[in-house]
């Protein structure tokens, strides 16, 4: 894993409990993603919309990432090149 990558992640996983611990944080976030995570000194490139959505006990969200532009059609791809994080059967138990 690049440095990049791991800090990366990192800043994620600090979004993510900080909204988990603060409603008010979440409520902002999930209104203004852009605004919220600028604030926080995380990159956002100019003219990308965000969308933010919260998993619940009984909803998970799959997410499907845009097809690269050099990816043709019924080329086999392995986990390294899609790069989806997604878990199911975690648990969202309180």
């Amino acid at each position: 894993m690049t440095d990049e990558k791991s800090k990366s992640e990192r800043d994620v996983a600090k979004i993510i409990a900080k909204a988990w611990a603060d409603e008010d944080f979440k409520a902002r976030l999930i209104a203004d993603p852009v605004a919220v995570l600028k604030a926080e000194s995380m990159h956002v490139p100019e003219g990308l919309t965000l969308k933010v959505v919260e998993n619940t006990k009984t909803l998970a969200h799959f997410v499907l990432p845009a097809k690269p532009d050099d990816c043709k059609s019924g080329e086999r791809l392995d986990e390294r090149q899609v790069g989806t994080v997604f878990c199911i059967g975690c648990s969202y138990a309180d």
